[in-house]
């Protein structure tokens, strides 16, 4: 069994959201308890809107780029294990329909098109691969996802 998936995937799934709001939260809360820091009476709906901005744009991100991600992926032979959320589930490797990789985000992630549907996790699967994340390795291809290219072609053509 080889892991797939980053072990940094808690970090940014679970800790980086919770610091982003709660960050936020405090910053809230020093205009909350010292309203006239800042010497100047300030409209307290005009005081909040950079805080409501963050909220809304942090939320959107978070919704699009990191909520979606699974726990943990591992190749097993000619299947993956994927495991989120204390749910786990097989997926053969000749349902996968398509593999993308994208590296000019942060965290860069795989995304896994399934031919039919997995009961628990959608037609998409998407992950943080593992591996050293250095400078320039946006403009190398990603080893784990050149493998995984690799393991579904050969699953497809043993079953073609």
């Amino acid at each position: 069994m080889q892991r797939l998936s980053s072990r940094w995937t808690f970090f940014y799934k679970r800790l980086f959201p919770l610091f982003w709001f709660g960050m936020v939260a405090i910053s809230v809360t020093g205009m909350w308890i010292d309203p006239h820091s800042a010497g100047k009476r300030v409209e307290p709906w005009a005081a909040l809107m950079p805080q409501v901005f963050m909220v809304i744009i942090g939320f959107v991100i978070f919704k699009i780029f990191i909520f979606d991600l699974v726990d943990e992926v591992w190749l097993t032979g000619d299947h993956l294990l994927v495991k989120n959320r204390g749910d786990q589930a097989s997926v053969a490797l000749d349902n996968v329909m398509n593999v993308s990789v994208t590296t000019l985000i942060n965290p860069p992630r795989i995304s896994l098109t399934l031919r039919t549907e997995s009961s628990r996790l959608g037609k998409t699967i998407a992950f943080v691969p593992a591996g050293r994340q250095s400078l320039f390795a946006m403009f190398k291809p990603n080893p784990i996802a050149t493998q995984l290219i690799e393991s579904v072609d050969a699953a497809r053509r043993r079953t073609a």
